[in-house]
């Protein structure tokens, strides 16, 4: 759920533009606050995004997010006075992480939740984590594993057998669905990897590159939209809310808290973000659309949060 200029973190990101604490002024919520407040968006944005689908076509949400998170980016940029990244290489770098970081992991989730409780959903973003530490072995050659690593991967992904019911042979599991939510938590480690090999030291503010990181994906979405849905004949209140919440607040504004975290205490403290999300979206799953939980979800979600951590953990210098 994150973009090429924010921090490193799955639900949301890439590489980052900000490689450590600010040394700024202090903002007027403090950061621990406003961390908690981003868990907070980014959990509850998967039973948004069930709620939308429920009236609306994956792509229309997915659109709808978009629109609304780029227009709260787009105001930021103004009242900033940012200046939107240059040069047609880097426009067209962008283009693909929008792909890959916005478009095509929010669609593949708005289609997933179709068939799969916002419970899962949320659990399959934690394997973000994962997916990446495989593929930075093979694509980034500074990226050396370590046993502790090593047993994170593997720990990980006994996590998601355990959470999918591996033992009883998937049986109720909505195979269609599931495979769309891990497809859509793997396209941000590649989008990652991508922006890290073509966007690193651009030049652009992370502010800028986001938003117009955005832009384009809303634009791509606009071109896909119309051709795989025909436009709603009805516009149901509630599930309207819901993706205008989806947009301006779990795309939008989280960006932009995000983004300040980054400056603030570094990708570091910023993306454990990443392991308080599934458990706020199991809660707002359970409590709010009264979707089912077995014991193997929260002890599966707990060993892939676990092996998910083991993931990031580096050599001392």
């Amino acid at each position: 759920m994150t973009t090429a200029a924010a921090s490193a973190t799955p639900s949301t990101g890439s590489a980052s533009v900000a490689t450590g604490p600010s040394t700024g002024p202090r903002r007027a919520l403090d950061w621990r606050l406003r961390f908690g407040l981003l868990s907070l968006i980014w959990g509850f944005s998967f039973l948004l995004i069930k709620v939308g689908t429920q009236s609306y076509a994956p792509f229309q949400v997915t659109l709808g997010r978009l629109a609304f998170g780029t227009a709260v980016l787009a105001v930021a940029i103004a009242v900033r006075r940012e200046r939107l990244p240059r040069g047609a290489r880097t426009w067209a770098h962008l283009t693909v992480a929008a792909l890959l970081l916005n478009a095509l992991p929010f669609s593949l989730f708005a289609y997933a939740e179709l068939t799969i409780p916002s419970t899962l959903a949320g659990i399959c973003n934690a394997t973000s984590p994962l997916w990446g530490m495989a593929l930075s072995l093979v694509a980034l050659s500074e990226d050396r594993p370590t046993r502790v690593r090593v047993a994170g991967l593997g720990l990980g992904f006994l996590g998601v057998l355990t959470v999918l019911g591996a033992w009883q042979g998937f049986s109720g599991l909505d195979a269609r669905g599931t495979t769309l939510a891990l497809l859509a938590s793997l396209s941000y480690p590649i989008g990652w990897i991508y922006v890290r090999r073509t966007l690193a030291g651009s030049g652009g503010s992370a502010l800028s590159m986001t938003g117009a990181q955005l832009f384009l994906a809303t634009l791509q979405l606009a071109v896909v939209t119309p051709a795989f849905t025909t436009f709603p004949t009805r516009f149901p209140l509630l599930p309207l809310l819901a993706i205008a919440a989806l947009g301006a607040l779990g795309t939008g504004l989280a960006l932009l808290i995000q983004y300040g975290l980054v400056t603030e205490v570094g990708p570091t403290t910023a993306q454990m973000v990443t392991y308080f999300i599934p458990v706020i979206a199991t809660a707002a799953g359970v409590a709010l659309l009264g979707e089912s939980l077995t014991w193997s979800t929260p002890v599966g979600a707990v060993i892939v949060l676990a092996g998910a951590a083991l993931t990031q953990a580096r050599r001392k210098a």
